[in-house]
């Protein structure tokens, strides 16, 4: 299954939401259901609220590599590359630190081959 990337500030908005409508949203959104459950049945107390405003601001106050850490399985997007063989060198060298970890029995076959294939992926 192809996993869509989430958004830093859109995690903050929801979080935000969450404290003047129903909690809990920004937690479905960062894949995290059986949270997102549990603030909505808490929703008629104000702990999820505040814990929702304490969370949108940990969101942002987050580098973007933390937050893919945490959210996007440590996925982190190329940037600011100014060609594609940046992109592709760069990606070159995360697949062989890839293979290492999976040599080095660190990774599963499963897990080296879902992050190859999103490394793949990213070339453009």
């Amino acid at each position: 299954m192809l996993q869509k990337r989430k958004s830093r500030s859109v995690a903050a908005v929801l979080a935000f939401a969450g404290t003047l409508t129903i909690s809990g949203l920004h937690k479905f959104y960062l894949g995290q259901p059986l949270w997102g459950v549990i603030y909505v049945l808490l929703s008629w107390t104000p702990i999820p609220k505040v814990a929702s405003a304490i969370e949108g601001v940990w969101y942002l106050t987050q580098d973007d590599e933390a937050f893919d850490r945490n959210f996007n399985l440590g996925q982190t997007v190329v940037r600011n590359l100014s060609t594609g063989v940046n992109q592709v060198g760069a990606i070159a060298n995360a697949l062989r630190e890839l293979d290492t970890l999976r040599q080095d029995g660190l990774i599963s076959e499963y897990e080296f081959e879902q992050k190859r294939r999103s490394l793949l992926d990213q070339i453009s």
